[in-house]
């Protein structure tokens, strides 16, 4: 399996700088590798202990955080339940939903519902409300660097994401054993969102599809997040900057026999936020390619629906 050679760049670079660099890393892959991101690693590891935790404790226990007919929005998806869209085969996973929650009587409530919080393990809601702010702090960064890359102000996207609809989702691939059939850990797909800023992807079986059509396998640094555009974005931009289809395959031989777990942060726009092509975007090279516009829970509802989550 080939490497995607993705240059590896940092947050604590000078603004202008960055943004130019993750810009050409975006336009060539998708993705980019972003060290030196400020979250921290005590906290990190933390999770990561806490989120391992989680997903051993009973499955009927881990139900009690299934809200039915939620699209999975907040608490516990259980094991192949979601499916990449236009495939047959439910993924080989299982995830908790972390996201905002808005003070009552918020006009945006209706869209968005408070957090389901497990029982066990101790600490977990303090711990993920914490790493959720943190997660928080660096998109809102790194959007910042993506506006200056758009020739935009670096606020532009400041008062589309605040109280914004992003999600912490804590992942777990059990072992995989031959009663998988078909299926894979994660079925080629590419994000809803704005933005995705990953954790976990040192245990290989990350891979993006290159424009030449092979699959390539994403190697970040320990610690490093991996930054992915989503449809969202790649709509907003007139696919200036393309939202990349990914997948997580199944391990081979010993590794097979290991859980594999990740921590995606989706970052999400206000649920009225108004998607509607960038002029800075369009041009006769590259005509508009979405001239009506659809508010971010709008879209997000439909695409719930396409991967299973809701009917």
């Amino acid at each position: 399996m080939d490497i995607a050679e993705i240059p590896i760049l940092s947050l604590a670079e000078e603004p202008r700088a960055f943004a130019s660099e993750i810009g050409a890393s975006f336009r060539g892959f998708g993705f980019a590798l972003v060290r030196d991101h400020g979250i921290d690693l005590a906290l990190i590891d933390e999770a990561w202990r806490l989120t391992a935790e989680l997903f051993a404790r009973p499955t009927e226990e881990k139900m009690r955080g299934f809200i039915p007919g939620t699209g999975g929005a907040r608490g516990y998806t259980p094991f192949r339940t979601e499916v990449a869209k236009g495939a047959t085969e439910k993924d080989l996973k299982e995830f908790w939903h972390v996201g905002r929650d808005l003070p009552a009587g918020h006009p945006l409530s209706q869209t968005m519902a408070p957090n389901v919080w497990p029982e066990h393990p101790e600490g977990f809601q303090a711990v993920f409300e914490q790493l959720y702010a943190e997660f928080d702090r660096a998109g809102a960064r790194i959007l910042s660097a993506i506006a200056l890359d758009l020739g935009l102000d670096e606020h532009w996207f400041d008062s589309a994401i605040a109280d914004g609809n992003s999600v912490l989702r804590l992942l777990h691939y059990p072992p995989v054993g031959s009663e998988s059939g078909g299926a894979i850990r994660a079925g080629a797909h590419e994000d809803i969102n704005l933005i995705t800023l990953l954790l976990g992807a040192e245990e290989a079986g990350l891979e993006l599809l290159g424009k030449d059509g092979r699959w390539l396998s994403i190697a970040p640094p320990a610690g490093a997040l991996v930054v992915n555009i989503g449809d969202m974005l790649q709509r907003l931009t007139n696919h200036v900057l393309p939202s990349t289809t990914h997948r997580v395959r199944n391990p081979s031989g010993e590794r097979a026999g290991y859980s594999r777990y990740s921590m995606p942060f989706f970052l999400h726009p206000r649920s009225d936020f108004v998607i509607q092509t960038l002029p800075e975007c369009v041009s006769a090279q590259n005509p508009d390619r979405y001239p009506e516009s659809i508010t971010a829970d709008g879209y997000l509802q439909e695409r719930l629906r396409e991967i299973g989550l809701k009917g």
